[in-house]
């Protein structure tokens, strides 16, 4: 053979391996554009879309890429291009509350999103490393193993950093999915857990073609075991209901925090009390941009006055100066009426919107944003529940309702949940409607109706069941009256949060990766 002739198969056999990365390359770009849509997608599965079945479809394709990567890097990077679509997708509200309310720059509000939507981002990808760890195991191990993963790193995401929770999965099951049954019992992160182990058994069935009847058997005692637990009633009445009233006074963002509007507050906030003839009536989050030692006192007697005439109370938000001659404040809801005034102070606060973390390092983020009042302080975490209007009132904040565990502080005392919020910082987004949708899942967890007073929407009144019963439309100034019953007793959630879903999670996981291991080392 000549030189010539030698040179010139070298070269194409140099060619043809080069082409042979080019392609595997080609494909693996074309699986990473495909789950950041797939990611995308998952998000019509959450409120306000309720879509329940689009996480379990997105999911098992995910999956399926990742049980036939090649590579544990591959499995890595698709779990974070998923992540990157939903997230990117899932909270573009925070560009509404970043840029328009926030006064960041455009430029400087999306990376900012960026970056967050990249470090939420990170615990679907650490999933994926799991997933490729224990592709060894047995495909229901393995299956197994991975739903305990993505439950324990969206628990870890909803912990680290004073966590943030939004979008796991098992909202989405909330309130029409069969799934939603399993609320009372493992809560939210239960029901993530679930959703994704049905997903990972399909992944598996598609790949490896294991015995259907089995597969469709387990899945069927799964979602129908948990249509069933729907009609378990886990508590029970408490006295009559409670005629109820939650105003939604509508002020636009721009627009609460100045001086010459504050009275136009006032006034809107004084006429939809006085409208009101029940004996519960709940205003939002700060409805009064005041500190409770600036609001004039004969405002607040009047209201008051009107709330004793009813054999009631009012709720009112106002931010709260202590009295401790410091410049401590916090965020707080008043009440006053027939019973002995009372007060709740919010606990977890919004990370740059109600105080900044690390200030060494976040300090300067204070002089971009302008939102006023952004160094709050905490409030205890042991509080009790509000004795109102002959019921027993948990209190939450906002972002609070987010964080069933610490809902669950003032449970079995409580006999109803009020969520006071303004939700005016997502603007006309998908925000509002998700937010609504984690207040459904906080009245399943308990078994208590949640009542929603909000400044734009989505002002509602919540049942046991997680169902809206009423609500106002959103960006209208009303009241929303109707009644709320009160529940006693406690769910099975409610009695163990979620360390029985933790435990569970953590034996799964740990099944998942001792089998690969063995299998290893036997191969």
């Amino acid at each position: 053979m000549t030189c010539a002739a030698s040179f010139d198969q070298d070269l194409e056999r140099a060619l043809r391996k080069k082409q042979l990365i080019i392609n595997r390359l080609k494909n693996f770009y074309f699986r990473l554009v495909t789950v950041f849509l797939l990611g995308v997608i998952t998000v019509s599965g959450f409120a306000p879309f309720y879509w329940f079945p689009v996480p379990l479809v997105t999911l098992t394709l995910l999956f399926l890429f990742w049980r036939t990567s090649a590579k544990t890097s591959q499995t890595v990077w698709l779990g974070f291009s998923f992540g990157m679509g939903l997230f990117c997708a899932g909270v573009t509200w925070l560009y509404v509350s970043l840029h328009d309310f926030g006064a960041m720059p455009p430029a400087l509000a999306i990376f900012a999103l960026l970056i967050l939507c990249a470090y939420l981002s990170l615990f679907p990808a650490i999933c994926g490393w799991l997933a490729a760890r224990m592709r060894l195991a047995s495909p229901y191990v393995w299956a197994l193993a991975v739903a305990a993963a993505w439950m324990l790193t969206e628990w870890l995401r909803g912990t680290l950093f004073t966590g943030f929770p939004w979008l796991a999965l098992g909202y989405s099951q909330v309130p029409a999915s069969p799934l939603a049954g399993f609320a009372p019992v493992v809560g939210v992160y239960g029901i993530s857990l679930i959703v994704v182990l049905s997903a990972a058994l399909l992944s598996c069935w598609f790949e490896k073609g294991m015995v259907a009847w089995r597969l469709g058997a387990f899945l069927a005692l799964i979602w129908v075991g948990g249509f069933g637990l729907q009609f378990i009633n886990w508590t029970q009445p408490s006295g009559e209901p409670v005629t109820v009233s939650l105003l939604q006074g509508n002020i636009e963002q721009d627009l609460k925090w100045r001086e010459d509007h504050v009275g136009n507050t006032m006034s809107i906030y004084a006429d939809l009390i006085l409208e009101s003839k029940s004996r519960l009536i709940v205003t939002p989050e700060i409805s009064i941009p005041l500190f409770n030692d600036a609001v004039p006192p004969a405002y607040l007697a009047y209201l008051a006055e009107h709330a004793r005439n009813n054999n009631g109370d009012v709720l009112i938000g106002l931010a709260e100066h202590a009295q401790n001659g410091d410049d401590t404040y916090y965020n707080s809801m008043f009440s006053f009426g027939t019973s002995p005034e009372q007060v709740y102070r919010k606990h977890h606060l919004v990370p740059f919107g109600e105080f900044i973390p690390f200030k060494p390092l976040f300090g300067w983020i204070i002089n971009v944003l302008q939102i006023p009042l952004s160094d709050f302080s905490r409030g205890s975490l042991d509080q009790q529940p509000m004795q109102l209007a002959g019921q027993r009132v948990a209190i939450n904040i906002c972002y609070e309702d987010v964080f069933g565990e610490e809902i669950i502080n003032q449970l079995p005392q409580a006999t109803v949940l009020v969520n006071v919020s303004n939700d005016a910082w997502f603007g006309r987004s998908i925000g509002p409607h998700q937010h609504l949708q984690i207040s459904q899942m906080r009245a399943l967890e308990t078994g208590r109706y949640m009542l929603r007073a909000t400044n734009t929407g989505l002002t509602a009144i919540i049942n046991e069941r997680g169902n809206v019963l009423e609500q106002i439309e959103i960006f209208t100034t009303a009241g929303l009256h109707g009644e709320a019953q009160g529940f006693n007793g406690a769910t099975p959630y409610v009695r163990t949060g979620n360390y029985l879903i933790l435990m569970l999670a953590g034996a799964f996981l740990g099944t998942g990766l001792i089998a690969s291991y063995r299998v290893s080392r036997n191969t």
